[in-house]
């Protein structure tokens, strides 16, 4: 009796570990589903030239006008009419800011050709201001421009590689001066979900709560959650931050079938359920062939007697048999052995899925891209 026993609770041990195993494993952590309010990136651009190409550069007037002003600063009175090189683009530089940038740290920019430059291989974008949406400046780009390509060839023959009007500076943006933020606001943090689910949401303050063994986290909406900063942490919130980034969650996904009608990819959810269902899909093929006949002249004919070339066609119809196939499934396996069975194209499937859609007989949404 007592040996029955022990392998009970054996078992019971197995089932409970390989249980939490797979709570583990279908888990994502808090970082990777959502993120707290003030942690997010900002968006730079700013005007600027790119100089030293050979020969491919603009030949607007605009681009002579911002030469000029260029010089003009440097104490060079210079007529835009005056400047006839082509050596000179100008370009719009955008570049990203992670959270919390400090001054001094470098990241890349993006630069791109406003004016009819035909390649940017080989320029030096000069040092541009980029500013922020409220037209603060907030960093300086200056540097080599590498577009990972090339234009060549000549006498009507041309070999390109990539897009030459549009490069990257890398490490060329050097932040100086970091933009405001808020990290929290009376004594609270709000932690967004990048896709707003009602049950996610709940699940995800009850996580918070069972960690930190109280009523910290209040569930607002379904994209956001409030929580209280705990007393022993009001000066080490960035330590708090990480701690609630590493609590592990289960996200509820939603019902969804994914269809891209352009490359014929479908992708079907896990959730994803088919009432049973009988489907018939016949394919109709009609085939038109058009066959060229050459009649020669016969011998001894007149003069004006010419070849002829006559066009015969033929139309063929061709219906394969359909036959009903049952489709039903709880899961993802099992709608996929049944689908599997009609043995048709993914551009077939698509029409199927709408069918199923319309019928009321696919337990979940369509989104066609």
């Amino acid at each position: 009796m007592k040996i029955i026993k022990k392998t009970i609770f054996f078992i019971l041990f197995i089932l409970v570990a390989n249980l939490s195993v797979l709570t583990e494993i279908y888990a994502e952590r808090i970082k990777d589903i959502a993120s707290f309010e003030g942690v997010r990136e900002n968006q730079l651009i700013g005007y600027g030239l790119v100089v030293g190409l050979e020969g491919t550069g603009d030949k607007g007037i605009s681009t002579m006008q911002s030469i000029a002003n260029m010089l003009q600063r440097m104490g060079l009175a210079v007529r835009p009419n005056d400047i006839k090189a082509k050596n000179t683009a100008a370009v719009i530089v955008t570049a990203t800011m992670q959270p919390f940038p400090k001054p001094g740290m470098r990241i890349d920019a993006l630069v791109s050709t406003i004016g009819d430059a035909k390649n940017l291989q080989g320029g030096t974008l000069l040092i541009t201001p980029l500013k922020a949406a409220d037209g603060n400046v907030y960093a300086l780009a200056q540097g080599p421009v590498s577009i990972g390509g090339f234009i060549g060839g000549g006498g009507g023959t041309r070999v390109q590689k990539n897009h030459p009007t549009a490069g990257r500076v890398p490490e060329g943006v050097i932040i100086e001066k970091d933009p405001p933020f808020t990290l929290g606001s009376n004594g609270y943090l709000r932690l967004f979900l990048h896709k707003p689910d009602f049950t996610t949401a709940s699940a995800l303050t009850k996580m918070i709560n069972e960690t930190l063994q109280s009523e910290y986290a209040f569930t607002i909406d379904p994209s956001s959650i409030r929580i209280k900063i705990p007393p022993q942490h009001t000066d080490t919130i960035a330590d708090f931050i990480s701690q609630i980034e590493g609590i592990n969650v289960t996200v509820d996904v939603s019902a969804r079938v994914v269809v891209n009608e352009k490359t014929g990819t479908i992708v079907i959810g896990e959730n994803v359920k088919i009432s049973p269902v009988a489907i018939a899909h016949g394919n109709l093929t009609i085939e038109v062939r058009t066959e060229y006949k050459v009649y020669q002249p016969p011998p001894f004919a007149p003069p004006t007697a010419e070849t002829v070339v006559v066009p015969k066609q033929e139309v063929k119809v061709r219906e394969e048999k359909a036959s009903l196939v049952q489709v039903s499934g709880v899961n993802l396996g099992e709608i996929v052995k049944a689908l599997n069975a009609l043995g048709v194209t993914p551009r077939d499937l698509i029409s199927i899925l709408q069918a199923l859609r319309k019928s009321g007989a696919l337990k979940a949404e369509v989104e066609i891209m």
